[in-house]
Formats: C-alpha cells, structure tokens, sequence
C-alpha cells in the first residue's frame, strides 16, 4: 500500500516536472524536489523500491534542472 502511494506521488510529481522544463515555470522545482522527497520516504518505508526510486529519479532530474541554470530560471 505504500508502495502505491510513493508511486503516485512520484507520477504527480513527475507530471508536474514535465512543464517546469520550461524557463518561465523553472522554480516550480523548489515545489515538485520537496513533494519528491516526500514521495521517497514513504517509498523507503514500503517493501518494494519501484515508488522510492521513481521519486529519487524525479529529484534527481528536479536538481539538475536547477544546477544548470543557477536555481533561477
């Protein structure tokens, strides 16, 4: 059941990073990395790792996203 949770989460979060890529929507990052990271700890707390590493995935690119333009656009 956690493990569905995370994956929804992760989906949200992912579906919300999408538009982001655009220069305009870029700090929605500071918004979807938190939701994410919320994403991974009820990911880690299930038994499958499917939701924790689609949400990792989602931060991973949210923080590469904002390192590559200086965390503002």
């Amino acid at each position: 059941m956690l493990n569905l949770i995370s994956i929804i989460v992760g989906v949200v979060a992912l579906v919300l990073a999408i538009p982001a890529f655009l220069p305009i929507l870029a700090l929605a990052y500071y918004l979807i990395i938190p939701l994410a990271a919320i994403g991974a700890l009820i990911g880690a707390a299930s038994t499958s790792n499917i939701g924790r590493n689609l949400n990792l995935l989602v931060i991973v690119i949210g923080v590469l996203r904002l390192m590559l333009t200086g965390g503002l656009f």
